[in-house]
């Protein structure tokens, strides 16, 4: 029976992050963690001569989250941007995975069109070793620029 060994497992450890905002490309080397997924919109159909429900997509949307270390003032001032004068930015965002001892190769992926939900504005936290932030988003697209390919297994 073949297996999967560890070492073609991703460290968590080992990836990139990086934002596109207004042409310009900030490295987010302060992401403790960042997850955008794809729901699928689904209408309910019930059709003659059968008595279940049947589901159909519709449609998806995107959303996420990412913790990030309380080092930058990037999202306050996008926030503040929206808040001042009404104008709402739209970037994109770079998740590149990879681990060395892997034999997978690496995974990038670009999350496009992302918007903020929610920013902390200001932080305080005495009783915090160090502070964090967690920021909501949605986005509009999502493309895989490279791809894992398939571990080698051990028999």
């Amino acid at each position: 029976m073949a297996f999967l060994e560890a070492r073609n497992t991703i460290s968590g450890q080992e990836g990139r992050a990086y934002a596109t905002i207004g042409g310009q490309v900030f490295e987010m080397f302060y992401v403790k963690k960042l997850e955008a997924k794809v729901e699928k919109e689904k209408a309910e159909i019930k059709t003659l001569g059968r008595r279940g429900t049947q589901h159909k997509a519709k449609g998806w949307k995107g959303s996420g989250s990412m913790t990030i270390y309380y080092v930058t003032s990037k999202f306050r001032e996008l926030m503040l941007g929206y808040i001042k004068t009404g104008v709402d930015t739209y970037f994109d965002i770079m998740v590149v995975n990879e681990s060395p001892a892997s034999t997978i190769g690496n995974q990038t992926v670009v999350v496009k069109g992302v918007n903020l939900d929610s920013v902390i504005m200001a932080s305080l936290d005495t009783e915090a070793e160090v502070l964090e932030e967690e920021i909501a988003f949605t986005f509009e697209d999502v493309e895989v620029l490279n791809a894992f390919t398939a571990p080698q297994l051990q028999s």
